[in-house]
C-alpha cells in the first residue's frame, strides 16, 4: 500500500533551520511527484514545494524561495525539505503528499495520498 510518513518537525528560533523527512513506501519516487504543504490554525492549506524525480524538476512557493530546498534520496525512498532562515510565519503543520501523476502541481486536489503531518514552530 502507498504510505507517506513525515518526521523532523520541532521548535526552533527565528533564523534557525530544520530538515523535514518524508519516507515513502509502496511506490518508488519516480512514480509520482512529491509535494510539501503546510497549514496554520485558521488558514488554508498552501503548497510549499514539489519535486518530480522523473522530470528532474523542483518548484517553490514565492514565500519560501531561496530559504527552503527540496531533495530526494532514491536509495532510501525519502524526500527532504531543508528549511533555513525560518520565520515566525513559517509556523504550521507540514504535510507531504504523493501526486496523482509524476509531474508537479500546486493544488491539494492534484495529490492523492497524504502523510500525518509534522508540527513546525518558529519562535520570535
Amino acid at each position: 500500500e502507498l504510505q507517506l510518513v513525515e518526521s523532523g518537525g520541532g521548535l526552533v528560533q527565528a533564523g534557525g533551520s530544520l530538515r523535514l523527512s518524508c519516507a515513502a513506501s509502496g511506490f518508488t519516487l519516480d512514480d509520482y511527484a512529491i509535494g510539501w504543504f503546510r497549514q496554520a490554525p485558521g488558514k488554508e492549506r498552501e503548497g510549499v514545494s514539489c519535486i518530480s524525480t522523473r522530470e528532474g524538476s523542483t518548484y517553490y512557493a514565492d514565500s519560501v524561495k531561496g530559504r527552503f530546498t527540496i531533495s530526494s534520496d532514491n536509495a532510501k525512498n525519502t524526500v527532504y525539505l531543508q528549511m533555513n532562515s525560518l520565520k515566525a510565519e513559517d509556523t504550521a503543520v507540514y504535510y507531504c503528499a504523493a501526486g496523482v501523476d509524476y509531474y508537479c502541481a500546486g493544488f491539494a486536489r492534484d495529490y492523492g495520498a497524504w502523510g500525518q503531518g509534522t508540527q513546525v514552530t518558529v519562535s520570535s
